[in-house]
């Protein structure tokens, strides 16, 4: 229970669009507009000022916004102590997902999350890159993310949960096929197949360059693929060599076909994080779920000895 008309408010004022507050509230425009309208009625004031391309609190519109806030985070918290009480869990969540967390990660986690709890709650996911994630999370269009690479954003809060590993992959019929490890420097003689820019790997990847005076500039860089599973299967035909997460190539390896190797001097690293805006309410269901994420048994779903790591 809360106040919609407060919601639509505080939803309009903080992305600054009439049009863009009414998909994240999945209402029509005329109708974002009615409940304004009604507001303005009821204090006898203008709230918004209206341009071609802005729109933006006047001075009354900023009074009401502040209490608005105050107002909707009281609502949350009342929620979260009576169904801390009963136990209840109801509603629905907004996760946005990183390509990898989504594909290979959250599936499973929701499953269980809903194993566990009543058919009164819904999760809905969407899957995209890093920078996509946070920016529906700027946005007001989901929840909470989840999401690996780093997010540089004054409005959102990273909580890291998970460390994951990425590993260079290659056909088994690859000339590094048998070896442990390669340098740096000989990547830059073999055809590389990236992700796309944005993605929380392609991130990793570069700063590698980097670190050893390379860039993509320097690569053989043969394909540029939004999918993991593109990128694996183009490995699989020999097409060129990837990186990518432990996560993603576990069953891959353990059917042999691909192999993994590490790179000489480096181990690949990144945290799995949670982010919310700073700004955001957040709702006992929406607690319950980082709750049950934070409390997963990770080791035991994603790896085991029959794993084929380089060591």
């Amino acid at each position: 229970m809360e106040d919609y008309k407060l919601k639509v408010f505080c939803t309009v004022a903080e992305v600054k669009s009439f049009s863009r507050a009414s998909e994240i509230i999945h209402l029509t425009q005329p109708a974002v507009s009615a409940q304004i309208q009604v507001l303005e009625d009821y204090y006898g004031t203008k709230l918004f000022d209206r341009t071609t391309n802005n729109v933006t609190l006047t001075a009354t519109g900023e009074i009401l916004y502040k209490y608005a806030r105050e107002i909707l985070s009281l609502y949350a918290e009342t929620e979260k102590s009576i169904c801390r009480l009963t136990g209840l869990l109801k509603g629905s969540i907004k996760v946005g997902a990183s390509t990898t967390v989504g594909n290979y990660l959250m599936p499973k986690i929701i499953i269980d999350f809903l194993k566990e709890n009543s058919d009164k709650v819904k999760i809905n996911l969407r899957v995209g890159s890093t920078k996509k994630i946070s920016d529906l999370l700027n946005s007001s269009n989901i929840d909470l993310g989840i999401v690996e690479g780093d997010i540089k954003s004054q409005k959102i809060t990273v909580d890291k949960f998970l460390e994951d590993e990425l590993h260079l992959i290659v056909s088994p019929n690859h000339g590094w096929s048998n070896k442990e490890e390669i340098d740096v420097a000989s990547l830059q003689e073999e055809p590389i197949i990236l992700r796309e820019e944005g993605s929380g790997s392609r991130q990793l990847i570069e700063k590698l360059f980097v670190k050893y005076g390379l860039s993509i500039q320097n690569m053989k860089v043969f394909l540029m693929l939004e999918s993991i599973e593109a990128i694996k299967e183009a490995v699989k035909r020999d097409i060129g060599v990837a990186f990518e997460s432990r996560i993603a190539i576990k069953k891959e390896l353990q059917d042999g076909s691909l192999k993994a190797i590490n790179v000489k001097g480096e181990r690949i690293t990144r945290a799995f994080s949670i982010i919310y805006r700073k700004k955001g309410f957040c709702y006992h269901l929406v607690d319950e779920f980082v709750a049950f994420i934070k409390g997963y048994d990770f080791n035991t779903f994603l790896f085991n000895n029959n794993d084929v790591l380089p060591t």
